[in-house]
């Protein structure tokens, strides 16, 4: 992030603003030193460190880019936010390597551009990292078998356990479950061996 300095903190914001050529309310910021200053204002100081949405995504595709760099690897990056989640998608010349076992590679990708960027950034980002439409493909599938076992559980009003997925594939297979009657899912265990618990609940 860069820093900004002006005699108030509102200019400070609007000196971001023209820099980064977004309106003032697009600026997020943190404010590193705040002086009020004495009669008519003499001394007043404000220091804030900002930026704006565009820098998340120009920071991301900067560190991908070097990442590709380093191992020698060709890939096309494309980024969309999406309801303040950035969608990353990838295609490299050998997409099977990034994705690996099980989506194991892509997943760990995804932690480390996902640390780099909320460091950078002093917040919590939402980032979601696809090659070449895998996980779209994997969300598909894995509703496909869980919606399945979901009826089963109406049927029988038996538990079941599911196997092991990636935070955002509970995420989603969470979302979709909830649109079940007499459905609902919890989480259990820690780490790896978190899973999603499918319930039957006569309430809902």
């Amino acid at each position: 992030m860069n820093r900004y300095t002006a005699k108030t903190k509102d200019e400070a914001i609007k000196n971001a603003a023209t820099e980064k050529n977004v309106s003032p309310e697009e600026i997020i910021y943190f404010v590193v030193e705040e002086k009020t200053g004495g009669l008519f204002g003499i001394g007043a100081k404000a220091i804030i460190e900002a930026y704006a949405q565009k820098d998340i995504e120009e920071f991301i595709a900067g560190y991908l880019q070097n990442y590709f760099a380093n191992i020698g690897m060709n890939c096309d990056i494309l980024i969309e936010n999406k309801n303040d989640c950035y969608m990353v998608n990838l295609n490299a010349d050998n997409n099977a390597v990034l994705i690996g076992k099980a989506g194991q590679t892509l997943q760990a990708i995804t932690a480390v551009v996902k640390g780099a960027v909320s460091a950078e950034f002093r917040k919590h980002i939402n980032i979601l990292i696809d090659i070449n439409g895998y996980k779209e493909e994997r969300y598909a599938k894995l509703k496909n078998m869980v919606g399945k076992i979901a009826r089963t559980v109406q049927k029988t009003k038996v538990s079941a356990r599911l196997g092991q997925m990636t935070n955002d594939e509970r995420r989603v297979i969470h979302q979709y479950l909830s649109n079940f009657p007499h459905i609902r899912t919890e989480s259990e265990g820690e780490g790896q061996e978190r899973r999603l618990k499918i319930i039957y609940d006569p309430n809902k």
